[in-house]
């Protein structure tokens, strides 16, 4: 009996083509968007840790609260302290860092390697699989004893060799899966050598957020050895991993790490005075945390444009269910029980769904590689963006929703018809049945898509604001490369000589207007914090606060254009290390010095030793965003390369007169022709890293646009269709009206009222609705606020301004109508 429902449902379609192809569009575009959508949330958000026992797993890093630094790498010491100390809540913990190597290739050509110094337990706590050789033993980390002082350097023996475990994507990349190179030394740098010890299985990856500076695919793995003459406690590199114990919860696992970090912050004055706690969260957590909103915000608006498709297809079914309402009485006065004919209605709805469900996911597949290509790079787990087994489930089980909310209320309408007077109206449809429920999706749809449109608007101010944002530099016509050294540098004044080298030849390139070099490339990310203090510092070591560091050619200001606000920058003879100074932002300078000059003045800084320095302030110049458009970030210092002993500045910046990125060829030519064994990577135009810096943003922006566009489309043709069907429902009161002298301008306005009024009705919902979800923007947004008014007032505008060209053709149509030809109705 239900097969035959189903073949009447596909037959009664086929015999009207034009609302089939409708509906089975509109709920495409609704099922394909949210699907495309899911399918990201799954990848990122859903899809569990490929880790053994990975809901266990806690991340730990530190926060030094009075210094405003949140979730910051710790130190050995630090790792050490909170593993010993929270043994009775966790399992194990295990320590990473990663780093950019170079490694010589066998032909001696320089190749960078991305690196992960880990503790010895670190890939076991992981549960990673070692397909060839061995994993880690404890005796891989351990540190060669410290030297005699008194020893002749000559006499020292080597450093020990590093032993490694490789991915198996470079072990076949390199070594062509050859397991005879296990146990046999590789060179390094200078005297390093590397000794591989095993190979991972494929796919190992980290996962880490993309704020964490850890690489997601490391190359190689080497034990950490930590030097026993070189340790630490102020050296911040490492990321935490432990796994809770069976039984434990999060909550008293953060209760264990508050006790060690409270008898860190008594031990150690640095520590207590800084307000010192650990930073733990669970893994999974940890990785999402920065696109968790917006990929929400994302779900939040396809849910609304399948809401709104859904609606409109009810307001196609209910127009169609009153053309059908002498079928529909007919059958009932034959016999037909309203089951029949509801199950009758859900049927088409049903084929209906099908279809459409069908054409989403199918514009789902053919769109999700447009979504990833114009993803932002800090989304996680991007390759594994798929239309997998649960993408299509999920798409199934929403096409049943979907058929399910936009038949129901037509099939429990149209089960009801009224016999009697249907069958005396001759087969005319005398009330054109359901008018008020046509009224209430229309605004519904409104009211949903006006919400969609009000964020629309908070991203497009929030780009705009972005667009705006002083970067502290002028990022045209600057090209940006890392050019790294396969030689180790022996002493200061080799390294000095090298950076010469290199910058001679750079500035030597036809073109070029300047060259300049600094540790990082602003907005690039990576910058680490330093401590510094005025005086009262020295007797309060409560006074020290945080600020980034950047180490720069004396030369970088005038190569970037950044504006000198006080004093003077970097000459060559403050290019040393025995030079103390210091050139601060303009936000450090407000900091430190409110209301007065800080040239000439005098700040401590913890950089090059445990102990404080003196450094005179040279100048003041305009704040750089380090690693975001959104957040201005924390103050800046900035030292000279030759303050840090030279080599720190790998970052080179070309200054050009044209198009930077057609000076690669010509760059990567005069460092090679200088010294093959340079190894030159990233060579691209600044822009690339602004554009970079905004993808976030943007990427939010084009798709709720897309969304709200939709959305709105929809709503307008929803209002459209219920007007046209009002104009048809009131033929004979028009034609009427006419007689009883109403002109074609009272007609018209009168549909127009109508629909202008049930636009009014739901943008007012719609307001009610965004001055509550759009709170939930408040982190994705930039430069402006979750209810601001400018947003709301426009977006009511232009919305009546669609309402209006809605209702235009439903009421030129009525205030056309002959007046004999409207009274024969």
């Amino acid at each position: 009996m239900l097969m035959k429902d189903f073949l009447f449902a596909l037959r009664t379609l086929r015999k009207s083509p034009l609302f089939a192809l409708t509906a089975i569009l509109t709920i495409a575009l609704g099922i394909g968007a949210s699907t495309a959508i899911f399918s990201v949330a799954n990848a990122v958000l859903l899809r569990p840790l490929p880790y053994r026992d990975a809901d266990r797993l806690v991340v730990a890093g530190g926060d030094m609260r009075k210094r405003n630094v949140i979730d910051e790498r710790v130190s050995y010491e630090n790792y050490m302290d909170l593993k010993t100390g929270t043994s009775a809540v966790f399992e194990d913990m295990a320590a990473v860092a990663t780093f950019p190597f170079i490694i010589p290739q066998r032909d001696g050509t320089p190749e960078q390697v991305k690196t992960g110094v880990v503790t010895t337990n670190f890939l076991r706590l992981l549960g990673a699989r070692i397909i060839a050789g061995r994993d880690f033993q404890e005796s891989d980390g351990q540190a060669a004893p410290p030297p005699d002082p008194a020893a002749p350097p000559a006499t020292r023996p080597p450093p020990l060799p590093g032993m490694v475990i490789l991915s198996y994507e470079y072990w076949q990349r390199r070594f062509g899966g050859d397991p005879s190179i296990f146990g046999r030394p590789i060179p390094g740098v200078g005297q390093n050598l590397f000794v591989p010890v095993g190979a991972l299985a494929p796919g190992f990856e980290l996962e880490f957020r993309a704020s964490s500076n850890v690489e997601r695919h490391p190359d190689l793995y080497t034990a950490m050895r930590i030097n026993y003459d070189n340790r630490n406690r102020n050296g911040y590199f490492l990321r935490g991993i432990g796994r809770m114990k069976p039984g434990v919860t999060f909550e008293r696992a953060q209760e264990a790490g508050e006790q060690a970090a409270a008898t860190v912050r008594k031990n150690f004055t640095l520590y207590g005075t800084s307000n010192f706690h650990y930073h733990l969260e669970p893994m999974k957590q940890h990785m999402v945390a920065e696109v968790r909103p917006a990929i929400l915000a994302l779900l939040g608006a396809v849910g609304f444009l399948l809401l709104i498709a859904c609606a409109n297809v009810a307001n196609l079914l209910l127009v169609r269910m009153s053309l059908r309402e002498r079928e529909l009485a007919v059958r009932a006065a034959l016999g037909g029980s309203r089951w029949r004919l509801i199950r009758q209605m859900l049927c088409e709805s049903a084929v209906l769904g099908g279809l459409g469900t069908l054409l989403g996911f199918g514009l789902a597949y053919a769109g999700i590689q447009e979504l990833i290509a114009i993803s932002p790079a800090n989304l996680p787990r991007l390759e594994g963006v798929a239309m997998d087994r649960s993408v299509l489930l999920f798409s199934i089980l929403a096409g049943l929703c979907a058929a399910a909310v936009f038949g129901i209320v037509p099939a429990l309408r149209a089960s009801r018809p009224d016999v009697m007077d249907t069958l005396r109206s001759g087969g005319r449809s005398a009330s054109l049945a359901g008018g008020k429920l046509r009224n209430v999706f229309a605004v519904l749809e409104v009211a949903l898509s006006f919400v969609l449109l009000i964020g629309l608007g908070l991203m497009e101010r929030s780009f705009i604001a972005i667009q705006h944002v002083e970067l502290g530099l002028d990022p045209n016509r600057l090209l940006t490369l890392q050019v790294l050294s396969g030689r180790g540098g022996a002493n200061p004044a080799e390294r000095k000589a090298r950076v010469v080298e290199i910058q001679n030849r750079l500035q030597a390139i036809g073109g070029v207007e300047s060259v300049t070099a600094a540790a990082l490339v602003p907005l690039a990310g990576g910058y680490s914090t330093i401590r510094w203090g005025k005086e009262e510092a020295l007797t309060d070591p409560s006074k020290f606060q945080a600020a980034d560091v950047q180490t720069v050619q004396p030369n970088f200001f005038d190569t970037m254009r950044t504006p000198v606000l006080a004093g003077r920058t970097f000459t060559q003879a403050d290019n040393a290390a025995d030079r103390m100074y210091v050139v601060i932002d303009s936000l450090l300078a407000a900091k430190a010095f409110p209301r007065e000059s800080a040239v000439g003045k005098r700040i401590l800084i913890r950089v090059r030793t445990p102990e404080p320095e003196w450094v005179e302030i040279l100048g003041v110049v305009a704040h750089q965003r380090a690693t975001s458009l959104s957040e201005p970030g924390h103050e800046q210092l900035y030292f000279a390369d030759g303050f840090q002993g030279f080599g720190v500045t790998t970052r080179w910046i070309l200054r050009t007169s044209g198009d930077p990125a057609s000076y690669g060829p010509a760059v990567r030519s005069a460092l090679h022709q200088l010294d093959p064994s340079l190894l030159v990577m990233e060579v691209q135009p600044m822009a690339v890293w602004v554009d970079r810096a905004e993808a976030g943003t943007r990427f939010t922006l084009l798709l709720i646009g897309i969304f709200a566009i939709i959305a709105a489309i929809l709503a307008n043709v929803g209002l459209y269709g219920v007007l046209s069907t009002f104009v048809r429902q009131q033929t004979a009161e028009i034609g009427l009206r006419m007689a009883l002298g109403a002109g074609p301008a009272n007609i018209f306005g009168l549909v127009v009222g109508k629909g202008l009024a049930l636009s009014a009705v739901g943008i007012g919902i719609g307001v009610a609705a965004s001055i509550v979800l759009t709170r939930l923007m408040t982190s994705i947004l930039v430069g402006v606020g979750a209810t601001d008014p400018a947003t709301f007032l426009t977006m009511i505008g232009a919305f009546f301004a669609t309402a209006v060209v809605s209702c235009w053709i439903p009421a030129q149509r009525a205030a056309g109508l002959a007046p004999v030809v409207a009274l024969r109705e």
